[in-house]
């Protein structure tokens, strides 16, 4: 008797894939299509599995909101306790990663070793005003992954060397994720 033994990988969309094997006797298989159909019944249960699958990490995405300025955001964490947002003149302390829409890092609070917040008073310019906008609407322990519009980051300018050499160039898109860490009343 010998042994046939085939792999078979099936990609989904997505990028997601799954491997199987079937094996059979030689004297279990008396014809080819006997071991094919054998083969793509095997393969229909996997797909059926992996759609399912597939289906439910859909389903799990975060929501996409926008707000009435332009920028789309998701909450990738909410709150232990839903306190209310911080007022315009507050302190804030917030962790922040800033990328390029190709995914370069171009700013970011907690590098390799650090743990760092930024702190600023709410509705000043130390921030582009979009990150303004979005931690005004957020409660402290809130993490959001917010796309920023031109206008509501560094504009036609970008933000760019004497020499000419841009950090970020003008009319770029940016896209922040912010943790909310602390916000306070400023002293009087």
């Amino acid at each position: 008797m010998h042994r046939i033994t085939t792999l078979l990988a099936v990609s989904l969309l997505g990028g997601s894939a799954a491997a199987f094997s079937v094996s059979m006797e030689s004297s279990d298989v008396p014809s080819r299509r006997d071991f094919l159909t054998k083969t793509v019944s095997t393969t229909a249960v996997i797909l059926t599995g992996s759609a399912i699958a597939t289906e439910n990490a859909v389903a799990a995405a975060p929501e996409i909101l926008n707000t009435p300025s332009g920028i789309k955001y998701a909450i990738l964490k909410k709150p232990k306790a839903k306190g209310s947002p911080p007022q315009k003149g507050d302190i804030v302390a917030i962790e922040y990663t800033g990328y390029l829409t190709d995914g370069t890092i171009f700013d970011a609070t907690h590098a390799e070793g650090k743990q760092n917040a930024l702190m600023f008073e709410l509705g000043g310019n130390a921030v582009p005003d979009g990150v303004n906008e979005m931690v005004k609407d957020m409660s402290v322990g809130e993490k959001v992954q917010a796309i920023i519009p031109p206008d509501l980051a560094f504009g036609d300018k970008g933000l760019c060397l004497e020499s000419g050499e841009c950090l970020i160039k003008p009319k770029s898109t940016l896209v922040y994720d912010i943790f909310l860490r602390r916000s306070a009343i400023p002293p009087p």
